[in-house]
């Protein structure tokens, strides 16, 4: 009989990939499924940026990169956040990694061990928990509240902070909620956390592009009492419609750089080379085909909050960024688990149970509208009918 380490067992899952995996297989057997399950944009890459990573490829950039990142990469990201948050960045802080899971793993294993404690927003993306488990530190649950527009409270996050907590993990826009939380709480939270100097923070930013209604997203860089201690995660997956090309890079604090290389070099080695120089395109190229993909989302966005509030037991509060709306479902009395499988097998739509993203996510269900809009029509009738 195998015998793995008991960590395994503690380890998760993202269950939007397994969703995504049954949908697929009742494609295959014939079924019309219409995916609002997938967090990933329904565009293209734009071409310019493919055409750069064609041109690398050609070029000859086949080989191995430094582990941190090509140059060319680290100084565009940090170009780009001087330009859109007014900071400045060395970019020997910067560490370009396959996908932004990478930088949220690396942050959680090197904080997290027995006796220590880890804040994590809930719900909230399931690989944050999962990991925290894995290491076996303590998971400890900052609640999203859907009264506060699946915000936080700063006084509630200060409040779990005790002398183990060696973590806190925040993240805004928010997945899956579509929460946002403005400035005045993160100027709190802030300035609280100066008390706790012994908390590191992750700061999980991959949708700063994506808010609606003229919402400013703060960065927490732009705190500088925190930034000897702050790790903040980006990439270009949502923002350029790239998942599938795996960039993404963190910002670290300088000593705790080093860590994350070996980290890297342990782990990956290196980022595709092809797909640094796609990187260095996309943040420093034209951002029309960004903007025009955020405008689709907010009309989106009105569309699927308008129908899933007249779905009878739905009510769904306005999502303020990402591409989420995250309705509570409690009024149908089924748990999010029956609904989602419900609606699978018998209307062909996958969604995610909100139960997925942690037990504050009972009552909910995930709808992404990175979809058409007559997907999202058509979607939204058959709950209706199945309702």
């Amino acid at each position: 009989m195998i015998k793995m380490v008991a960590a395994m067992d503690r380890l998760g899952t993202e269950s939007a990939f397994e969703v995504l995996a049954r949908a697929n297989k009742l494609s295959a057997e014939g079924k019309d499924i219409i995916n609002l399950g997938i967090g990933q944009p329904d565009f293209k890459t734009p071409d310019h940026i493919v055409d750069a990573a064609v041109k690398a490829l050609r070029d000859g950039h086949h080989g191995y990169t430094p582990a941190n990142g090509i140059i060319e990469c680290r100084e565009a990201v940090a170009a780009d956040i001087a330009e859109r948050r007014d900071v400045n960045i060395d970019p020997d802080q910067i560490m370009i990694v396959p996908g932004g899971k990478v930088t949220m793993f690396f942050a959680i294993v090197m904080f997290g061990e027995q006796g220590t404690e880890i804040i994590y927003p809930n719900p909230g993306f399931p690989i944050y928990e999962s990991v925290i488990n894995f290491t076996g530190a303590k998971p400890v649950p900052m609640a999203l509240h859907e009264a506060n527009n699946f915000s936080f409270s700063a006084d509630e996050v200060l409040d779990l902070i005790t002398p183990a907590t060696r973590l806190l993990v925040i993240n805004s826009p928010s997945n899956p909620t579509g929460g946002y939380v403005p400035r005045e709480e993160l100027d709190k939270l802030a300035a609280g956390l100066e008390q706790h100097p012994h908390v590191t923070v992750m700061s999980d930013e991959i949708y700063d592009r994506l808010l609606y209604d003229d919402r400013e997203h703060v960065s927490m860089l732009e705190y500088e009492s925190l930034r000897d201690r702050l790790i903040v995660l980006n990439g270009w997956s949502k923002t350029y419609a790239m998942t599938g090309w795996r960039m993404g890079y963190g910002v670290w604090p300088k000593d705790l750089i080093a860590s994350a290389t070996r980290l890297s070099i342990n782990c990956h080695s290196c980022v595709n080379a092809a797909a640094q120089f796609a990187g260095v395109a996309a943040l420093t190229g034209p951002q029309d085909a960004v903007d025009e993909m955020v405008a689709a989302f907010d009309e989106r966005r009105q569309v699927i909050m308008r129908e899933l509030n007249e779905i009878p037991g739905f009510s769904c509060v306005e999502p303020s960024g990402a591409f989420y709306a995250f309705p509570n479902i409690s009024g149908t009395q089924f748990s999010a688990q029956e609904l989602q499988d419900r609606l699978l097998s018998q209307a062909g739509v996958a969604l995610i149970a909100g139960t997925s993203f942690g037990v504050q996510g009972e009552g909910y269900l995930r709808f992404s509208y990175a979809n058409s809009e007559e997907n999202i029509l058509t979607a939204i009738e058959r709950i209706k009918a199945s309702l």
